[in-house]
């Protein structure tokens, strides 16, 4: 009967003839065929009902109602000007298909001579038909695919596939086929048709192998000069060995890597073409359910190849228990059957590496794709949360709505379900998409959500990486251990998968316990980085207060949290790594029990090591299933984490802006109509809980093409009012008008101006881009030579570009610390002038400008020729400059409207004061021309092209770099100071690996660690010793040969270990590499001894002692360096921390923050959670290689011969791979800090960006970053994969020449001396394997401590103490200051700021410093707090040069006001007393002097705004809701009455002018001596300024220094110090300076406008001046 064959198939040498010809020949082919055959009918079936169906109608759907962002936040995928698209065709696309064809119908024609002549035998015709039937179907596909190639047949799913791998199922059977024609021929025919078969299939085969997928031609697109990626090229057989990286690593060893030469991602794997794919997909409730649904295909594939490699794990002990066989009894086994089992060996181990190779590359390309997603929803996320709120959000304490059906169960695979479960509530009506939350007003802070970027999305990556080891390899090992063990022991088997049974419980606890402790890592590590961004942010107030040592605490007490949680989460891995080490000692004691003494059988060798093999086996996946488990639930964490960011309350401006309001007349509307809008919440509000600042029944209509003022005292809601316009305000009621809702991109320009009906907007504090001058100013828009030229002339930028060495190309710096604050408020001015907005929005631009700059911005900026046609809304406090040429003025107190109209009916009102008078604009102003610059008539036709932006090119340049494109599309001139990120070369320095070896402990420490790695090793080495003494001591009476063969599990890549994800194997010390895991024994004729004469009891209780010592030994091995790697990261972080704040200025000016907080978040957990780990695998296989070296010695002196080239082999694969490893590890953490760096730029400008419609291309900017990141990182894993194939293959090398050495010598050596030469010899060789893989490994995770080490040297500040030079305790007790001779610069290559200055300021006088923009002003400022060092010259103050003692005693004894208000998350009372050293009165008697808080304030401003508002707003609507009329009769409260009022991350919640004042009262609480001012007053009202000035005259025992730009806030000083160009030019009393013809001061005066004022003034303070000398 067909394939009815008798068993065993396998005689002797050979199959049986039936099996050959029925399975081999028939049922193979056939089944395969017909397989293929339904396949490819099924899916052209669907491929043609779909296309039918697409050809019908249906409704034109133009918005995607699942995806609820707004349409500017969609990326696009667009080719840059500069990709060159190549189309690669196969060599011989057609000739190897034809060739193709003849070597299938030479196989059609084998077949039909086999049948003709009956070759194959008597009943060999079926198997000959089979054949003609298989190569005719086979042949109609070939035929197919030549004939596709110029036909429209697309319904035809990809034939080469089905070809591909028939060929391959047919070469496997036919070289099967092959052999047993060589070694049993039937006939001469019969051997000649079979040798020719083999070679035509063979040549099929290598024909499929040989071509690239598809064999089709490929599109390439050269990007910007870089190389595109050479996998998509790459034939079957490259892409199974990963031969297509052969180039990239001979690369790294013969060149140092540059971002330039790593080469494109391919096209599939690029961040956008991922995003666009993710979003169309449906969404689905959860997040986690969303991504498996995107990524179910990858993941199946991984899983398909995991299983594969799962069941090759078992391959190598079946082949060499009958290898063995052969060993033991050469006689009974033909010779050419041993050559088979060894060739199969060698195959078996190549098979399962490629199945691993395969398995692990898909999980990494799954990585990167989930990784592009998740940053890139979170990028998304950034650009629409709201502006401001009330309180910080801890990720992860959000307590999940609870569950009622179903109910909670216990099991594994519901443990699994539950991570994307959703989670259903009682009420049907409330939105999935929309969390309950117990504070709607809380938001996470930068910190978190750069965490969630740096950390989290990595998290979630590498366990999706490593995915298919949890449901792929580990239930195939496991089952397959079950039933082999059962083979093995019998009913004695039972015990063990019982007690892995009972074991479950414990692993899911210790997995949720992983999760709970991970939960807890991450909110303090978000803690501690939240922190360690706000003191970076504000290092300079920090450095002005000498505040390094206080917050550097601050800090470290975080940074105790956070390693006191790590500490949780190492102890609780030790005791799951005991758990791990113990299982199998426990399963292996209680089975022998049982097997001897329950049983009384004896534990022969064959028994005992074949059962030890497979206990250890057993291990990989116990400990795969428990480690996968807890990273499972770790990644759960992170993805809980990341959509509760992701569900957080969004910007309403979307939502408030798309009514397009129109006047009667059929322009624009700019207004709001009765709006309440609040800062908070709209939940709260409505409920009247919230207290935040709120815009109350705003109605008004700002004139469109004309000057609109906003003015109002310091905290009257003036910047909030523009927040609303844009839409940033959360709104209660009413309506806002402004066209803002819309990208750039959908904007057309009107023909005759050129404008587009669109926002710019000029923030307060003025936010700029980590680049030149240049393209802050056009951001991203077209370059129009003429009209930039004009803009920078107009916001008086030339000046300032002259004294700049680079010019325009001048990098601004992170937030435009390299600029002076005038500076950096008319760059960002010139913006919003040069872009094509109709619409512009100023907030308080002339306040950081000194008078002269603020006229000649008014003049030639606001009311200039660029500004005609074009509305202007102006929040300012120099009323007297702007208010005659206003068309339309706003007046505020206390979030209302307390007047508007025009210029005269609002001076009318009073409200703005008596020294007010309604005037016109000069005729000047009036007979400007009302046009736009020559320039720009043909400006408005390019604007279309900066939808997309210029300044985004696809996948940055080959540097990295991002640099627009000038007009002209060529490259701009990179500039010489660009801060691109250093990165060592070469391998890891000798001093960084000492570096965290002195951090983890003393030499003692090391000596220790190295006692117990021995003490392991030992222990384990015993244990399997014993084992062999108790099988030795029953007496066998036949012949019996024992072997122990160790091969070490390749399915467990140790690679994975370089992450969080570091196996068990490694972080537990439960590699291969401790003991021997597969002992095959062979038994011929077996009759034991009685058992009572072995002592089973005595033999068994050794073992269990010595099982005992050696989990605690490695309890305390796992103890000693988790305590190690405690004190290593402490240690560093400490160093890493003073390091960084120690620093001097320049460090902070010319290095991003995103750089910094790379090394503070990315490098310092990498230290914290890898670097040990894989410390311990390279520790732990050193001593192992030692140890089996001393076996192999003693057992076969020869081998060492052997193993010294093998090494050689091992580590020149080794040395290939390490340079480009190392170098590409270096790229990929240097291209982080642009993620960092435009995450932190877009949180802190995110107004700005949705204001002027750029969401779109700072998304695809972010993309471009991401793929920029990815490219080192998938080539370096590439690379990795190299590796890891080469060094399995060389492992099978050496399996199958230790074989052909015991084949060669088979009459010479015993099958004992044998099995023991392969045991050891094939243990050395694996040893060596992980031993040049984690030695790789552990150099790439050294490039963290390197990174950290390399910011613990940058160049410190001079010593905080000097003991030997302190000043007396009450110093300055008199605060007079004497500059000599001073000179000073900021970098030695830079001319110098200040020059010669001499000057010298009484003790208790007031001087003001004043001067043009560059000047040298803050530089003095700087210069007096030794921010800048003297070249020349001192600095004395109270007679002690200050150079000469230490900066903290400077630094505490004199206070600085800085330009920037600096202010920190936490409340009224800890920004102005951080150390509790005042009392509640002292605080609140400087808030008033600072008039934040006063006595009978709030009454008059609520009795004042109510009147007015409800006299001008109109009256009160009668129809109002309840909550209309609650929310518009609520007034805001004063925040500063209390001092447990919170304050926002940077002072977000207050006004500018808030903050200044905020920061003054905090100088002013110290009651320095000595107080330096720089322009601590120019965001506040005059009136409130005057009033501070007042205060500021009572305190007489102080000096005070003020830089200022008003030049009312200085001229009743004592003196005036005017500089230019860094020299003093003027110095004297004001009154003097004032009337000195020609002088620089009179000339500031005369320009300010107000020159008879300031003489009035000047001459009344010196009459008292003198009055009070007299």
């Amino acid at each position: 009967m067909f394939g009815d064959c008798n068993r065993p198939v396998w005689r002797r040498d050979d199959f049986t003839t039936c099996f050959q010809r029925d399975y081999l020949q028939t049922l193979v082919p056939l089944v395969a065929s017909a397989l293929s055959f339904a396949y490819l009918a099924l899916e052209s079936i669907r491929r043609t009902i779909s296309t039918k169906r697409d050809h019908g109608y249906g409704t034109l759907k133009l918005v995607d109602d699942s995806d609820d962002q707004p349409p500017s936040l969609q990326p696009t995928i667009s080719r840059t000007n500069d990709s060159v698209v190549e189309l690669d065709r196969p060599r011989g696309e057609t000739f190897v298909v034809v060739l193709e064809l003849l070597a299938l119908v030479g196989e059609v024609a084998i077949n039909l001579i086999a049948l003709s002549y009956r070759s194959w035998g008597s009943h060999g015709s079926t198997a000959a038909v089979a054949g003609i039937v298989s190569w005719c179907y086979i042949l109609t596909l070939a035929v197919l695919r030549l004939f596709r190639f110029n036909s429209r047949y697309t319904q035809i799913p990809k034939l080469w596939n089905h070809t591909a791998l028939l060929y391959g199922i047919k070469w496997v059977a036919t070289v099967l086929l092959f052999r047993s024609a060589l070694v049993h021929p039937r006939s001469t025919q019969a051997q000649v048709l079979m040798v020719t078969n083999f070679v035509l299939v063979t040549l099929l085969a290598l024909i499929a192998l040989a071509s690239r997928k598809g064999n089709k031609a490929i599109t390439l697109e050269h990007e910007n000069g870089i190389e595109p990626s050479k996998e998509p090229l790459a034939s079957v057989l490259s892409l199974a060995t990963f031969t297509w990286v052969d180039a990239i690593v001979w690369h790294g060893f013969k060149h140092t890597y540059e971002l330039s030469a790593v080469w494109n991602l391919a096209a599939n794997d690029k961040s956008a073409a991922i995003i666009e794919e993710f979003r169309q997909l449906k969404k689905t409730s959860k997040l986690a359910w969303h991504l498996l649904k995107y990524f179910k295909g990858g993941l199946l594939v991984q899983g398909f190849w995991a299983v594969i490699a799962g069941f090759f794990t078992f391959v190598p002990t079946m082949i060499l228990k009958v290898f063995l066989e052969f060993v033991e009894d050469p006689e009974a086994t033909p010779v050419n059957a041993a050559w088979f089992y060894i060739i199969l060996l060698a195959l078996s181990s190549c098979f399962e590496a490629v199945a691993n190779g395969q398995a692990l590359w898909i999980g990494r390309k799954i990585c990167l794709r989930l990784r592009a997603v998740i940053i890139g929803e979170i990028y998304a996320k950034s650009l629409r949360r709201k502006a401001a709120a009330g309180s910080d959000t801890v990720l992860g304490t959000q307590k999940p709505i609870p569950d009622s059906d179903p109910p909670p169960s216990k099991g594994f695979m519901r443990t699994l379900k539950s991570l994307g479960r959703k989670k259903k509530t009682k009420s049907k009506v409330a939105e999935v998409s929309t969390p309950i939350k117990s504070d709607s007003d809380s938001q996470v802070n930068v910190g978190t959500i750069i965490n969630l970027m740096a950390v989290d999305s990595f998290k979630v990556g590498e366990v999706c990486a490593y995915l298919h080891f949890l449901w792929g390899s580990t239930p195939v090992q496991f089952v397959m251990c079950v039933v082999l063990l059962y083979r093995v022991l019998g009913y004695s088997s039972f015990v063990s998968i019982a007690l892995m049974v009972a074991v479950m419980p414990l692993n899911l606890f210790i997995a949720k316990q992983f999760a709970e402790t991970q939960n807890k890592i991450m909110a303090a590590t978000d803690a501690r980085i939240h922190t360690t961004n706000e003191v970076l942010t504000n290092i300079r107030i920090i450095k002005y207060f000498a505040w390094e040592i206080r917050f550097g605490q601050i800090v470290s007490e975080k940074r105790r949290a956070e390693l006191k949680a790590l500490r949780n989460r190492y102890i609780l891995w030790t005791s799951a790594a005991t758990v791990w080490f113990g299982v199998p000692l426990l399963i292996t004691f209680f089975s022998f029990m049982i097997y001897t003494i329950v049983e009384k059988k004896p534990l022969i060798p064959s028994v005992a090591f074949t059962a030890l093999s497979l206990f250890s086996i057993l291990r990989i996946p116990l400990d795969q299933l428990a480690d996968m488990i807890a990273h499972v639930q770790e990644c759960q964490v992170s993805v809980n984490r990341i959509e509760e960011f992701l569900n957080e309350e969004e910007t309403e401006k979307y939502a408030q802006l798309t009514t397009n309001g129109r006047a009667e007349a059929g322009d624009t509307m700019i207004g709001f109509d009765r709006a309440t809008l609040t800062w908070g919440s709209k939940n709260t509000a409505t409920a009247g809980e919230a207290k935040a600042f709120r815009m109350i029944d705003v109605n008004t209509r700002f004139s469109i093409g004309n000057l609109n003022l906003v003015v109002g005292p310091t905290g009257s809601g003036k910047t909030s009012l523009l927040m609303a316009l844009l839409g940033e305000m959360t709104l209660i009621q009413g309506r806002v008008y402004l066209p803002g809702s819309h990208t750039k991109g959908d904007l057309f320009e009107n023909p005759h101006t050129g404008l587009t009906e669109s926002v710019a907007y000029c923030a307060q504090q003025a936010w700029l881009v980590n680049d030149t001058i240049k393209q802050n100013i056009l951001f991203a828009t077209p370059l129009d030579e003429s009209r930039y030229k004009a803009v920078l002339a107009a916001c008086a930028l030339e000046r300032d570009l002259q004294i700049l060495d680079a010019g325009d190309q001048t990098l601004v710096g992170e937030k435009g610390i390299a600029l002076s604050g005038g500076q950096k408020q008319r760059i960002s001015l010139a913006r919003a002038l040069y872009c094509s907005a109709r619409h512009i929005l100023l907030d308080d631009c002339l306040s950081a400008v000194d008078s002269h700059t603020a006229k000649h911005i008014f003049e030639q900026c606001i009311r200039g020729p660029l500004m005609a046609s074009r509305t202007c809304i102006l929040v300012t406090h120099n009323i007297a400059l702007c208010l005659p040429a206003a068309r339309h003025v706003v007046c505020l107190r206390n979030g209302k409207i307390s007047a508007q109209g025009s210029p005269d009916q609002v001076v009318a009102t009073g409200v703005l004061g008596d020294d007010v008078v309604p005037s016109k604009p000069s005729s000047k102003a009036e007979t400007q021309p009302q046009s736009r610059v020559p320039s720009t008539e043909n400006f408005g036709s390019q604007t279309t092209k900066a939808a997309n932006g210029q300044g985004s090119k696809v996948n940055g340049e080959a540097n990295g770099s991002v640099y627009p494109k000038n007009a002209h599309g060529t490259e701009q001139e990179k500039t010489a100071n660009t801060r691109t990120e250093a990165k060592a070369e070469g391998g890891v320095k000798k001093d960084v690996l000492m570096l965290y070896l002195k951090a983890m402990g003393h030499w003692y420490y090391w000596v220790f660690a190295v006692i117990v790695f021995i003490a392991q090793q030992f222990g384990s080495v015993l244990c399997n010793i014993w084992i062999r003494q108790w099988a030795n001591s029953y007496q066998v009476r036949n012949a019996m040969a024992t072997a122990a063969v160790s091969v070490s599990p390749r399915n467990v890549d140790i690679m994975a270990a370089s992450n969080p994800l570091s196996m068990s194997c490694l972080s537990g010390g439960t590699c291969a590499w401790n003991v021997p895991l597969r002992s095959i024994t062979v038994d011929v004729g077996i009759t034991a001894s009685p058992n009572d004469e072995v002592n089973a009891s005595y033999y068994l209780g050794v073992y269990g002692l010595l099982a005992i010592l050696y989990v605690l030994i490695s309890m305390l091995r796992e103890a000693l360096i988790f305590w190690g790697s405690l004190a290593a990261s402490w240690k560093l972080h400490e160093r890493l921390l003073e390091s960084v704040t120690r620093a001097k200025f320049k460090f902070f000016d010319s290095t991003p923050l995103g750089q910094i907080m790379n090394r503070f978040s990315k490098d310092v957990e990498a230290v914290d959670q890898e670097v040990a780990p894989i410390a311990v695998g390279v520790v732990g296989c050193l001593t192992s290689v030692i140890t089996i070296i001393i076996l192999i010695s003693v057992i076969t002196p020869g081998f060492l011969i052997a193993g010294v080239f093998i090494t050689a082999i091992y580590f020149g694969i080794g040395a290939f791979y390490l340079r480009s490893s190392v170098d590409l590890k270096r790229l990929e953490s240097v291209q982080k800090s642009p993620l960092y760096q435009q995450f932190g730029e877009t949180l802190s400008g995110v107004t700005t960006i949705r204001a002027y419609g750029h969401e779109q291309r700072f998304i695809q900017d972010n993309l471009n970053r991401v793929d920029t990141y990815n490219r080192p990182f998938i080539y370096l894993w590439a690379a990795n994969r190299w590796l890891a194939f080469r060094v399995d293959v060389t492992g099978a090398l050496v399996s199958f020449f230790a074989g052909v050495f015991i084949i060669l010598r088979i009459k010479t050596i015993d099958a004992g001396a044998a099995g023991l030469s392969m045991t050891y010899a094939v243990m050395f060789s694996e040893n060596i394997l992980w031993l040049v893989r984690l030695y790789s490994i552990n150099e790439q995770n050294m490039n963290a401590v390197e990174r950290l080490k390399e910011y613990m040297d940058v160049e410190q500040e001079a010593a905080a103490i000097k003991p030997e030079a302190r000043p007396p305790g009450n110093w300055p007790s008199h605060g007079a200051i004497e500059f000599i001779n001073y000179s000073t610069r900021y970098r030695s290559d830079l001319d110098p700021v200040l020059k010669n200055v001499s000057f010298q300021v009484r003790a208790g006088e007031r001087v003001g410093i004043v001067g043009r923009t560059g000047a040298g002003k803050s530089s003095l400022a700087l210069a007096l707090f030794r921010g800048l060092e003297a070249e020349e010259g001192k600095i004395v103050i109270d007679d002690v040069d200050v150079g000469l003692i230490g900066l903290q005693d400077l630094r505490e004894s004199i206070t600085v006001v800085p330009q920037d208000p600096t202010l920190f998350t936490g409340t009224i009372r800890s920004n102005l007393d951080p150390f509790g050293l005042f009392t509640d009165e002292e605080i609140f008697s400087t808030l008033r002097k600072v008039q934040l808080v006063g006595g009978n304030s709030q009454a008059h401003r609520n009795s004042t705004a109510s009147e007015t508002a409800s006299g001008l707003n109109g009256s009160s609507d009668p129809n109002l809701t309840l909550t209309k009329t609650f929310t518009n009769s609520r007034e805001n409260d004063n925040i500063f009455e209390s001092l447990a009022s919170a304050v926002a991350e940077s002072g977000s919640n207050l006004s500018q002018g808030q903050r200044q004042l905020l920061c003054l009262a905090r100088a002013l609480l110290k009651a320095p001596k000595v107080l330096l001012m720089d322009e601590a007053t120019a965001s506040i009202d005059y009136a409130t300024d005057s009033k501070i000035q007042d205060t500021l005259r009572e305190v007489k025992d102080s000096t005070i220094i003020t830089i200022a730009h008003r030049l009312q806030t200085i001229i009743d000083y004592d003196k005036v110090l005017v500089l230019d160009k860094g020299r003093v030019v003027e110095y004297d009393a004001p009154w003097e300076l004032i009337t000195q013809e020609g002088g620089i001061f009179q000339g500031m005066c005369e320009m300010s406008g107000d020159l008879e004022m300031l003489t009035e003034e000047a001459k009344k303070a010196g009459s008292k001046r003198r009055l009070i000398e007299v």
